[in-house]
């Protein structure tokens, strides 16, 4: 009944399914999930006599005569005169002559819209009924819902459209949640549902209707994730690693540090991990700084002593660059050779690097998406490392774990990722959480200055250069252009070491240039050969200089407090104190949002503060593939909601619940919610 085309109600052909179509709407189950982004509340009558200008109302009268005037050529107006039980007045209308004839004298309606005054009160019609139709009331005297539009299509036709396909499913549509859960949350019918959440009779008949179709919604991803996830471990089973240990110790012992102790637990949890005979699924997260790629490291090395092989992919170049030489520095003592491997890498290069990946010659590579291309083979790939993975689509996660049978998965982020958002996305991963930084890591003191106060922000860089340390200037994304941005960046350099830093060297980094000249520049960074490097967000990741002591970031309210707080990341990584001067506009919002990172150098309770102000759709910066659009549920505000829809998820797999009848529709909504997002 649901995969009907809409073609198949009345007043839909061809011209206006298509328009449909430009919405998401090709079934009558589209049409019918297509929910209301807005309702008024039209129940309140008001009487002529008692209207005033500027308010919207509505109004129950008898259409006692027509004029019509053309005001100029292409505007006519069509103006009733109306009479109410107090008062009359005018309805105006603008190009629309089929009014005349749908509403002739002495047909009694109700309608809604603005009030001016001129020669008494005048409507301006943004809703009519006629009364004594038979017809129930779409329009007026009710809560009315609103939908989003697109060309061709209005409010009238959709509601009428959608409640003729009410009508038609109303005692067809096949509930999706069994009796039990029903009841144990007093939740309303499915079919109620979906009536209340188009044209509910009172404000309580929404929120049930509401509250019934967000959990439904919640269940069925949760459901998807944690199926998903039972697949994958009872699938054709994992790679159960050496248990040895030997090589990960010798990789320990040899750190010029000691791991802290959220190092070792999670390792530990990882070891274990590795070590069953199922796909290990684990999500690590922590903080900048916190030592993520030594324990990913360390996981390789284990993975490699048990004869496989391991990958490592980031989002960009400079990234991979950067993993490549920490695992070179810290895995080549262990007769572990790393290769790198990206779009750039030279032909002669990549001919040997994918040669040793297919004989398996190569145990270890950390690249780009360009692991994932055609070509690349492994021998034996038992080990995928994903870092920053919010950056790749699932389909590329995808993509290089296919590359391998049933290798093990760890999904690395240093963006801290709030609760509620980490289950919507990961619900099927465990998670290990870095929750502690290295000794001697200390706070960076975060301003936030007006353009006025620039000449401020310049003088602590000049005073730190002067000292022997550097310095990042930060030019963002304009208008989501990189092109633009490096055209600021390249601007921003200039007028910096001709105007502002004559005597010291200025360096440029921005999302244009090669990778080679990329790495150039970053290398003259690192030896400390250019003290103030001005960049574009590219350096937001993964590069590590710990002789940077300043981070001044320009436009920095068009960027969400989440990336503020990886860029801010790149000072502070050595023993001397450090700075984050954000220049920002003088817009009240901005600097309230941007106060956030003033006073927090807590990258979780940063990201809820980021998720609260910029939604999930945006908390990365841009959205993602991997996040699920729901169509009624919002995160974090439905939070509790997920996470009661989380915890009977789990318990309709570990108890075998999915199995039985009345979960059966239900578990086919979830595989095919989640069918496009398997791993």
């Amino acid at each position: 009944m649901l995969d009907r085309p809409v073609t198949t109600l009345r007043y839909v052909g061809p011209q206006k399914a298509a328009r449909l179509q430009r919405l998401g709407i090709q079934t009558i189950g589209d049409l019918l999930f297509f929910f209301p982004r807005r309702y008024e509340d039209r129940r309140q009558l008001k009487e002529l006599a008692a209207v005033r200008a500027g308010e919207t109302v509505t109004v129950q009268a008898t259409i006692k005569a027509w004029e019509e005037k053309e005001l100029r050529p292409r505007l006519h107006l069509f103006r009733a005169l109306i009479q109410g039980r107090q008062g009359a007045g005018y309805a105006l209308w603008f190009n629309q002559p089929f009014i005349k004839r749908q509403l002739p004298p002495g047909v009694e309606v109700v309608l809604t819209g603005k009030v001016n005054y001129r020669q008494g009160p005048e409507i301006q019609v943004s809703d009519y009924e006629a009364l004594g139709t038979g017809d129930t009331s779409l329009h007026t005297r009710r809560i009315v819902p609103f939908y989003p539009l697109t060309a061709g299509l209005t409010q009238r036709w959709l509601r009428l459209v959608i409640h003729l396909a009410l009508e038609e499913v109303r005692e067809k549509l096949p509930e999706i949640l069994p009796l039990s859960l029903i009841q144990r949350y007093r939740l309303l019918p499915r079919s109620q549902a979906l009536q209340y959440i188009h044209f509910p009779p009172d404000p309580g008949a929404l929120h049930q209707a509401r509250r019934r179709l967000k959990y439904e919604e919640l269940l069925i991803w949760e459901l998807g994730l944690h199926l998903n996830r039972r697949q994958r471990q009872q699938g054709r089973g994992g790679i159960a690693h050496t248990p040895d240990n030997s090589l990960v110790q010798r990789l320990i012992a040899a750190l010029p540090f000691r791991l802290t102790g959220a190092q070792e637990r999670v390792l530990a949890e990882i070891l274990a991990d590795m070590e069953a005979p199922r796909p290990m699924a684990r999500l690590l997260q922590g903080d900048v700084g916190s030592g993520k790629t030594v324990v990913a490291a360390a996981a390789m090395a284990k993975a490699v002593a048990g004869g496989w092989q391991a990958a490592l992919m980031a989002p960009t170049e400079i990234l991979a660059e950067q993993h490549g030489r920490t695992l070179q520095r810290v895995l080549t003592p262990l007769k572990i050779p790393v290769a790198v491997l990206t779009g750039n890498t030279p032909r002669s290069g990549r001919e040997t690097i994918l040669a040793g990946l297919a004989t398996g010659q190569l145990p270890l590579v950390v690249g780009t998406h360009a692991l994932i291309q055609e070509g690349v083979n492994f021998k034996a790939l038992g080990l995928v490392v994903i870092d920053e993975q919010h950056r790749f689509g699932v389909d590329q996660r995808a993509a290089l774990l296919i590359k391998g049978v049933e290798p093990d998965l760890l999904v690395m982020t240093a963006t801290p990722i709030p609760r509620t958002l980490a289950l919507a996305l990961y619900g099927d991963l465990d998670v290990s959480l870095l929750d502690e930084l290295p000794p001697g890591r200390q706070p960076v003191t975060t301003l936030v200055l007006t353009d006025r106060q620039r000449a401020k922000a310049y003088q602590l860089i000049q005073r730190e250069v002067r000292a022997g340390h550097q310095a990042y200037v930060i030019c963002p994304l304009i208008d989501a252009s990189e092109s633009l941005a490096a055209e600021a960046a390249i601007g921003m350099a200039k007028r910096l070491q001709e105007e502002v830093f004559p005597a010291y060297p200025v360096g440029l980094v921005h999302g244009r240039l090669k990778a080679s000249e990329k790495e150039e520049v970053m290398d003259s960074f690192r030896q400390g050969k250019i003290a103030i490097l001005v960049a574009t967000t590219v350096v937001e990741v993964g590069v590590d200089v710990p002789n940077a002591t300043v981070m001044l970031i320009e436009g920095a309210e068009r960027l969400g407090l989440a990336q503020l707080h990886q860029l801010r990341g790149r000072v502070g990584r050595g023993t001397a104190p450090a700075f984050c001067l954000l220049i920002a506009g003088n817009s009240q919002a901005a600097r309230e949002r941007l106060a956030v990172l003033v006073s927090s150098q807590d990258g979780f309770a940063i990201a809820e503060a980021d998720l609260k102000f910029r939604g999930p759709g945006e908390f990365f910066g841009t959205r993602q593939h991997g996040l699920p659009e729901f169509r009624l549920a919002t995160l974090p505000a439905d939070a509790r909601v997920l996470e009661q829809a989380r915890q009977d998820a789990r318990q309709i797999c570990q108890e075998g619940l999915w199995q039985l009848s009345p979960y059966g529709e239900l578990c086919q909504a979830a595989r095919e919610k989640i069918a496009g997002l398997q791993f």
